[in-house]
């Protein structure tokens, strides 16, 4: 009969080879993560460069500071708020989102849910174009310039909208 000591080391063994192998594995998954990302960001610099006649997104400086960009585009990048950064920097869809919960052209004035957003920006409340509007209001939100005080419910800071 086996000792237990012995069953325990021999445990220990193979719980060990098992997280070299894990250990593997996630190094090959972060090197492939890290290739998409990379990828991701070399598109989005290939994009944002002037090309073929397309309308480029001009800085305007004020104080030293970017305070606004003329002709921004669809699917430009949503840049992370900061003072003096101006809503019109963002694309065309992601302008409409911050005049409607500006303007309070809601039910609930002040905050709405994703589906309330949708009516208020002229379109559709079917799911697909709800959670287009929930995916461009979750980033507006995470760049700091909407507020999510609860899940799905998005308002305005106060100093970071205005009429577009």
């Amino acid at each position: 009969m086996p000792s237990v000591m012995g069953l325990l080391e021999e445990r220990e063994r193979a719980a060990r080879q098992r997280v070299d192998v894990l250990q593997a594995e996630l190094r090959e998954a972060e090197a492939v993560w890290e290739r998409f990302v990379v990828a991701r960001e070399t598109v989005a610099e290939v994009l944002a460069e002037p090309g073929g006649g397309k309308a480029v997104p001009v800085v305007v400086v004020a104080d030293g500071r970017p305070a606004r960009v003329v002709g921004a585009v669809p699917g430009s990048v949503v840049p992370v708020w900061r003072e003096g950064l101006d809503p019109t920097v963002l694309a065309p869809d992601y302008q409409q989102l911050m005049d409607a919960l500006v303007s309070g052209n809601g039910p609930r004035a002040g905050a709405m849910d994703c589906r309330q957003l949708a009516v208020a920006v002229g379109l559709e409340p079917v799911p697909a174009k709800v959670e287009g509007v929930r995916s461009k209001a979750k980033r507006l939100a995470a760049r700091g310039w909407l507020a999510e005080k609860r899940p799905g419910m998005f308002s305005a800071v106060a100093g970071r909208g205005g009429g577009s």
